[in-house]
């Protein structure tokens, strides 16, 4: 009995041995499987990366205008979204958009564009007065705001012309050389024979505006003068390629019924793939008259519009089969300023006419 009792003991001793080494290599596979788990992400810091790109460069990307992509140098515009556009391309979208007949769109996300939806945005206008920009003859940087008067008044480089250029003189040099030009300058020494030719052709120039002013100054002593205000309207055409046209109300004058009419670039098919348009405009007779009427007429922009129109004179005689007068070409600076006008949704005119009398 102890022989067995002692193999009892021994086996279960070395059971529990076994036991005991069995639950030590549990632990140690336990232990080993948890050092095998992926440690926990730590979170990502993002240290900042030097830019080599200044900030002035960095906001001239992003206060550029969507249209054109340059910095706007006077007015700037937004959507309703807050894209940026510079006063000549809001000008342009909203002209082509008439003339196509189509709503104007944001280049960048599509919303309508109108002229009482888009604002100035003057917070930009203010910070693009603070960047700076390289003056075009010495390149130094100044802030925009700046920028004007140093290229006028300021800088040495800055081209300028020579005292005696009255008389002929051509020179035109950096501002720093033209001190030793005049000391040397041959036109102040030459006699009024060598000069008068000069001076007449300079004289010519003028001739042109000073006989306007004068004529019209002849006009405004006629004893007949009347002054209407009107509003052209835009209108398509019935023809199968449909074309923008304007026509203002019927006004009166000398006691007869007038309209006006306007067409944008009446000698293109589609005015609006070309970038150079003009105005033409005519003064059109609705009443029937008994005897003809000679008329003056000046065309000048109208009251609450900021486009700039040269005055011109015009005449037309005005009878029961000629009731239009020939169709004239608006005297506007350039293309940009007539996008302006387009750009409006009525244009607004003052027309003076003068009727001469015949005896």
């Amino acid at each position: 009995m102890m022989a067995d009792l002692g193999l009892s003991t021994s086996t279960s001793s070395s059971d529990i041995a076994g036991s005991g080494s069995n639950e030590l290599l549990t632990t140690e596979d336990e232990n080993q499987n948890e050092s095998c788990e992926p440690c926990p992400k730590k979170s990502k810091i993002q240290e900042p990366v030097a830019s080599s790109v200044c900030l002035e460069e960095r906001l001239n990307g992003i206060l550029c205008c969507t249209v054109c992509l340059d910095l706007p140098t006077v007015a700037v515009f937004q959507c309703m979204n807050g894209h940026l556009m510079c006063a000549g391309c809001h000008a342009h979208l909203l002209a082509d958009s008439r003339l196509r007949d189509e709503n104007a769109t944001c280049p960048n996300c599509r919303c309508d564009i109108k002229e009482t939806s888009c604002v100035r945005n003057l917070a930009v206008e203010k910070a693009l007065s603070e960047l700076p920009t390289e003056c075009l003859f010495c390149q130094n940087k100044f802030p925009r705001n700046q920028i004007a008067h140093h290229q006028n008044s300021i800088c040495k480089e800055r081209i300028t012309g020579c005292r005696y250029e009255r008389i002929g003189c051509t020179w035109r040099g950096p501002f720093h050389e033209l001190h030793g030009h005049e000391s040397e300058c041959a036109h102040p020494i030459k006699t009024g024979r060598e000069l008068i030719d000069v001076i007449t052709a300079i004289d010519a120039k003028s001739y042109g505006e000073s006989t306007l002013y004068r004529n019209i100054f002849d006009l405004l002593s006629f004893q007949k003068i009347a002054q209407s205000d009107p509003q052209l309207k835009p209108y398509r055409s019935d023809d199968f390629v449909t074309k923008l046209f304007y026509e203002s109300a019927r006004f009166s004058a000398f006691g007869s019924q007038w309209v006006m009419k306007a067409t944008v670039s009446e000698d293109v098919k589609d005015p609006s793939l070309i970038s150079d348009r003009h105005i033409n405009f005519s003064l059109i007779l609705k009443s029937r008259v008994s005897s003809p009427l000679d008329i003056h007429y000046l065309v000048l922009r109208g009251p609450h519009s900021n486009y700039k129109i040269k005055p011109a004179i015009y005449r037309h005689e005005f009878t029961h089969d000629t009731t239009e007068a020939p169709s004239k070409r608006l005297m506007v600076e350039d293309s940009i300023e007539c996008n302006r006008i387009l750009s409006h949704r009525v244009i607004n005119l003052r027309v003076l006419m003068f009727q001469v009398s015949k005896d």
